[in-house]
């Protein structure tokens, strides 16, 4: 019975302190005291409380403008939205903050957070990444624009963890087209992944599968293009071997290279 009696006087107090804390809000709303939105804006961005914080720097900014005042509330503006996890409107505001204020002492700060918010904003591997590129982009112009900037490590770490996103997209969209069975798409896939990205954990894999895939579009070929094709996983599998003398994938890989050589050794037969 204490602990419900308890409970009840809790959320008593907490409906109490939200009614008082969104009467205080509209008040402040329908001030025409601008310094006053202000200070609250920045009281309730230190707070945590991001919505009423945006709210009324939108109300403050077409004020502001031009004064000192405007400088920290455009700044503050697109952090909230940064904080309250906006990251496409946070992009927006950052770059027009250091746009609009190149000389401030927040614009390095500022390009950085745009870049960080397009970074933010990438999604899982798996899906669309456009964004992840666009990040790339702006963290490579801030590095190169900033380069004793105090971010420049981690901008740098940054670029590398989308870098490997970029290449697993890759990696997956490439053996897709083996899933599927479109082997000669499949092929062009692996030999554009081995150029995008020369140094892959994933070309020994892609590599081996080069092999398997060039082997059976020779099978399913005519007669007129089967020796020109068996002929491609020899010298794919001597390539490999002498790439990868160690691989796992070495006993699979000579499976094919030893069914390619019957294969011709039968047509000359």
């Amino acid at each position: 019975m204490r602990k419900a009696a308890l409970l009840r006087i809790v959320f008593f107090l907490v409906l109490l302190y939200s009614a008082t804390s969104c009467s205080e809000f509209r008040k402040i709303q329908k001030s025409g005291d601008w310094e006053l939105k202000y200070n609250k804006a920045l009281e309730y961005y230190e707070k945590g409380d991001y919505f009423r914080s945006i709210s009324l720097f939108e109300e403050v900014l077409p004020v502001t403008r031009g004064k000192a005042e405007g400088e920290k509330a455009q700044f503050y503006y697109a952090y909230a939205h940064f904080k309250d996890k906006q990251y496409i409107l946070s992009a927006h505001y950052f770059k027009t903050f250091y746009e609009t204020y190149a000389r401030s002492e927040f614009a390095m700060e500022a390009q950085f957070m745009y870049a960080y918010s397009l970074y933010q904003d990438s999604p899982i591997f798996s899906l669309d990444q456009t964004s992840t590129r666009d990040a790339i982009d702006a963290l490579q112009a801030y590095i190169n624009r900033n380069p004793d900037s105090e971010f420049l490590k981690e901008a740098d770490e940054i670029i590398q963890e989308l870098q490997v996103k970029l290449e697993t997209k890759a990696y997956e969209n490439a053996k897709e087209y083996y899933k599927i069975g479109m082997l000669k798409s499949a092929k062009v896939a692996f030999e554009n992944f081995a150029k995008d990205y020369p140094d892959s954990k994933y070309n020994e894999e892609l590599k081996y599968l080069k092999i398997e895939a060039i082997f059976k579009v020779a099978q399913k070929s005519i007669p007129s293009k089967q020796k020109k094709r068996y002929n491609e996983v020899i010298e794919l599998y001597e390539e490999f071997v002498d790439r990868y003398p160690n691989s796992s994938y070495q006993d699979q890989a000579e499976k094919f290279y030893d069914s390619a050589i019957h294969q011709l050794e039968k047509k000359l037969s």
